[in-house]
């Protein structure tokens, strides 16, 4: 198996590049993310790759770095997502990003990705909720804010804080982040308007 090829970049297609390696041209599939940051034709790159072997041929798909690649293998592991829909993915959301938006429940955010209705992107979010937290470069304390108010167990003053956040055109992860950081200083007893007025606080810094 092959995990990883350093060369020159010889040409581009729609959705692959051809990696030049002593001579040898491998054709390595990758987002579209990744296409757009690799460097112009007759330089120097690496890509980590995830071999992809069938009776009827042997595919390439290269990324970036090797938590782009563990995000294409574990959305691979939800019923209905294959190869191409993972790229798809990973060619809107960055892994940091995708991470984020999966530990937080947006299903809006993972819906945006070609091939991924409504329905896919809440089996993904199901799927994925518990190991994505691994991945997110944000607060655990976030996240299971974010869950239990999607479970309806948040208290109520902290569901209306973060819907009134939402309302006024922040993102959930956003609304989350600054309803969290306001109970830190209100306390869990604190009314929604204060929650509000806080959480306001947080996202004009």
């Amino acid at each position: 198996m092959i995990g990883k090829l350093k060369g020159v970049v010889d040409s581009y297609g729609e959705d692959f590049v051809i990696l030049d390696v002593q001579g040898v041209g491998y054709v390595v599939h990758c987002s579209a993310r990744t296409l757009q940051r690799l460097p112009g034709i007759g330089e120097a790159t690496d890509l980590a790759i995830e071999t992809h072997v069938r009776e009827d041929m042997i595919r390439l798909y290269g990324f970036r770095s090797d938590a782009e690649r563990e995000w294409f293998r574990l959305l691979q592991t939800v019923q209905g997502v294959g190869s191409k829909v993972a790229l798809g993915l990973l060619s809107v959301l960055e892994p940091s990003a995708l991470a984020s938006a999966i530990a937080m429940g947006d299903k809006g955010a993972v819906a945006r990705a070609p091939g991924v209705g409504p329905r896919l992107a809440a089996r993904l979010v199901a799927e994925l909720k518990d190991k994505a937290p691994a991945f997110a470069p944000i607060d655990p304390a976030v996240i299971a804010l974010s869950g239990a108010v999607e479970a309806r167990t948040a208290p109520q003053p902290v569901a209306d804080a973060i819907s009134a956040l939402v309302n006024l055109g922040y993102a959930p992860v956003q609304a989350s982040a600054a309803i969290a950081e306001a109970l830190k200083n209100a306390g869990e007893g604190a009314e929604a308007k204060t929650l509000i007025r806080l959480g306001l606080r947080e996202l004009a810094r």
